[in-house]
């Protein structure tokens, strides 16, 4: 089946309540299991960033990782919702509704059918670090601008990835990150400062099992 399969009818109820001009940023990820980094991270770019929403898009499954321990998406969406707790952090199934597991795909879709809202791509450095392994990475650079959460000790790692170096001249300089979401991709910004270094994989058993749950 196609990744571009969409189910036009369906999209606009996987997509937050929003109005034109706002301001989102995207975070993706599997929330295998949703914890305060993810809420933290989305509240230091709101704030940063001075967004008007964040919407966690929460994946059907990363292409990059072993999803055998993977838990249903039902059970991860509601887990998110409550690590949120914040009436800006929204919570998404849309990759679920499209049907595809690639960035780009949902950053297609949100673009041709959301053209009035102007969307900035969230990730933390250890993203970066690997970003060049991603699906047309190239191409969702050049689509919507990014914030790149530092997240000690992939510093380093981050800012000197291939995808680092390759869009190195279009790096804003940290004091203009309120203006990313206003700038054309490919356009994007290191933000340092915040010192969480919870991880989704320190959250969970060996079963798979999250940790404090049965």
């Amino acid at each position: 089946m196609s990744n571009n399969f969409v189910v036009p009818r369906f999209v606009a109820q996987a997509v937050p309540p929003h109005t034109e001009g706002m301001r989102i940023g995207l975070l993706g990820g599997s929330f295998n299991p949703p914890h305060q980094a993810h809420r933290a991270i989305s509240r230091f770019a709101l704030q940063r960033l001075q967004l008007d929403r964040v919407w966690w898009l929460v994946t059907p499954g990363n292409p990059l990782k072993e999803n055998g321990n993977l838990h249903e998406l039902g059970e991860r969406m509601q887990a998110a919702r409550d690590v949120a707790d914040d009436p800006r952090i929204e919570v998404s199934c849309l990759e679920s509704v499209i049907r595809t597991r690639y960035t780009i795909d949902t950053i297609n879709t949100l673009r041709r059918r959301f053209s009035g809202l102007r969307f900035v791509w969230i990730m933390g450095a250890d993203n970066l670090a690997q970003f060049h392994r991603w699906q047309d990475w190239r191409r969702i650079a050049g689509q919507v601008p990014m914030a790149v959460i530092d997240r000690p000790p992939q510093s380093f790692r981050a800012l000197a990835s291939p995808a680092a170096q390759a869009l190195a001249r279009y790096r804003l300089p940290e004091n203009k990150a309120a203006l990313l979401a206003d700038r054309p991709a490919p356009a994007w910004v290191f933000l340092t400062g915040l010192k969480l270094n919870l991880s989704s994989t320190g959250l969970r058993n060996p079963d798979g099992s999250w940790k404090g749950k049965m």
